[in-house]
């Protein structure tokens, strides 16, 4: 048996759980000061719900499979497909309906660097409204969230499928163009030959691609986005976004280090909810990716003050008999609000448990010893700076 963690899938060990969960939690304050609700939706969907939405291409890299009761079902390619299915099977929901979203989705393409097979995607939506200022919450949103982050260097680019449709109606030309970030002119060149242009039409697609303006609809999603507040907005006559159920503006944001493609991307789906039997509702939104936002905060090392642990206190235990003490203390902390661990063997050596905290990345280590009790004091390390203070527990508690 070999032990490892399937390709395009991984493991997150405490450390990592730590800024993940910062992420998460930045970005949920962000959405709920917009007003947007939490949503969450079931891992596997039936297969006839995901199918037909996505296009050709995405169709192949989906998880979809027999379960035991003989049912066509698939893992989520994304949330904006399962949001479609919310909103047809339950009707009455209030509109405009406005939700979040952060759950794992499913993929199995090529592995590169941040690029994997299970992902985490924070979506934002908002159902049942076609004004500007809902496509311009999306923009303000993304941007505030990735400033709330750390984030400096990142563009929002943004186009229109309605724009696009003035170069060609053709899904699988627009699939070609939507590969000008990863491939060079001259391999999309190729590939759009390779699905029977001709080269007078190819060129005229490039000639009429660079001379792309936004229309007055984008013009005024850009407007809105400004007002709000959205910085680093661009348009980007080359920006496609690869899946079919786009119907209006598009978005996609992309940070110059490190080269790892988008961060987010999303746009309008008017049509989406009406395939899936629903009700005709117009829609937009985008997603931000977890795993790509992390690796980038790691990368340019965006928060150098994070403590990769979640225990604020190690409680030590200065010898067996006093360990009832060193219990005692580490229940008050805890009572008070405190992150504390207890050092659960009391006949470890205190050079032992010292390291353990260091193993752990904890920041301090409370000494409770025969001289702290007979002072009514305990003392305090901290394992930065290796400095030692003494104070009384109620000190300690509002410290």
């Amino acid at each position: 048996m070999s032990v490892q963690t399937l390709k395009g899938f991984r493991d997150f060990l405490p450390g990592q759980m730590v800024i993940r969960n910062r992420v998460i939690s930045i970005l949920k304050k962000v959405f709920e000061s917009y007003g947007f609700s939490e949503l969450a939706t079931p891992t596997l969907e039936y297969a006839e719900v995901l199918k037909g939405k996505y296009g050709e291409e995405a169709e192949k890299m989906m998880y979809l499979f027999t379960d035991q009761g003989g049912r066509e079902v698939g893992l989520k390619y994304d949330m904006t497909v399962p949001l479609a299915r919310v909103m047809a099977q339950y009707p009455d929901l209030p509109l405009p309906f406005k939700r979040y979203q952060i759950q794992p989705a499913f993929r199995a393409e090529n592995t590169q660097k941040s690029r994997y097979r299970e992902f985490y995607q924070c979506d934002i939506d908002t159902v049942g409204i076609t004004s500007p200022i809902a496509d311009a919450e999306i923009l303000a949103v993304t941007s505030d969230c990735l400033f709330a982050l750390g984030f400096k260097n990142f563009i929002i680019r943004v186009n229109s499928r309605q724009i696009l449709k003035s170069i060609t109606d053709s899904s699988t030309v627009l699939q070609s163009i939507d590969k000008l970030d990863k491939k060079t002119v001259d391999e999309v060149k190729q590939e759009l030959q390779a699905k029977g242009l001709d080269a007078s039409a190819i060129q005229e697609i490039f000639t009429k691609l660079d001379n792309l303006k936004p229309d007055d609809h984008l013009n005024e999603v850009i407007h809105l986005a400004d007002k709000l507040g959205a910085k680093n907005i661009r348009f980007d006559p080359r920006l496609v976004r690869g899946l079919d159920y786009y119907t209006g503006p598009i978005f996609e944001t992309v940070v110059t280090e490190p080269k790892i493609g988008s961060i987010t991307g999303g746009g309008r789906y008017d049509q989406l909810i009406k395939t899936l039997g629903g009700p005709d509702l117009p829609a937009v939104g985008t997603t931000l990716g977890l795993d790509r936002i992390c690796d980038v905060i790691q990368e340019l090392n965006l928060w150098p003050d994070v403590i990769p642990a979640s225990t604020q206190i190690l409680v030590t235990v200065f010898s067996p008999d006093l360990f009832d003490n060193s219990l005692e203390l580490s229940t008050q902390l805890r009572r008070s609000g405190k992150a504390v661990e207890l050092y659960p063997d009391p006949r470890t050596k205190f050079e032992k448990q010292m390291k353990y905290a260091n193993a752990k990345s904890i920041p301090f280590v409370a000494i409770l010893g025969p001289e702290e009790i007979e002072k009514k004091v305990i003392k305090i390390k901290d394992m930065n700076s290796g400095e030692q203070k003494e104070m009384l527990i109620d000190q300690l508690v509002n410290w």
